[in-house]
């Protein structure tokens, strides 16, 4: 692999996936309510959800992969109203950085873990970052998982509720 990268051919690291759990609290757009969905960017990468149609506390579950080809980068979440008949309206954003993933792997490597469950890394909510509480990066049987509730920004209210897992290419 470093060889490609040597070589100026970028070697793919894995498979970046992301789980849009659920959305709390967020801002009405509509008269009542609003049609939430999400447009998950990573890079030059977009995947977006089903729309919600009236609903404040939307429940999505759905899952994304992204190829993931540089060692970091951040995930962004921007959260929309749908419109029939004008432009979608701005619900809110929030971002995740995933150099914390990126250091667990190469903590992972070095710790040479192939099995079970372990605790890798503590990711502190900040006013610098949209997590609403610690989080922890965890290995667990092959995949580095952080399970995040972040805080919408620009927006009166709103909470997404998110895991990104990051499955290695030459995992075992």
């Amino acid at each position: 692999m470093e060889e490609e990268e040597a070589a100026g051919v970028r070697a793919r690291r894995g498979v970046l996936k992301v789980v849009v759990s659920s959305g709390t609290n967020l801002a009405v757009r509509d008269f009542t309510s609003s049609d939430p969905y999400v447009v998950v960017r990573l890079a030059a990468m977009n995947k977006k959800t089903k729309v919600i149609n009236s609903c404040l506390n939307p429940v999505w579950n759905e899952e994304m992969s992204f190829s993931i080809e540089e060692p970091a980068g951040v995930i962004k979440f921007e959260v929309f109203d749908w419109d029939r008949f004008k432009y979608d309206d701005k619900m809110g954003h929030a971002f995740l950085e995933l150099q914390p993933m990126a250091a667990a792997v190469k903590l992972r490597r070095a710790l040479r873990l192939t099995t079970g469950e372990t605790k890798l890394r503590k990711v502190a909510a900040s006013v610098d970052n949209c997590l609403m509480c610690d989080s922890f990066v965890t290995y667990a049987d092959g995949e580095i998982v952080l399970d995040a509730r972040l805080r919408l920004r620009d927006v009166e209210s709103g909470e997404l509720f998110v895991t990104v897992k990051w499955i290695e290419a030459d995992a075992k």
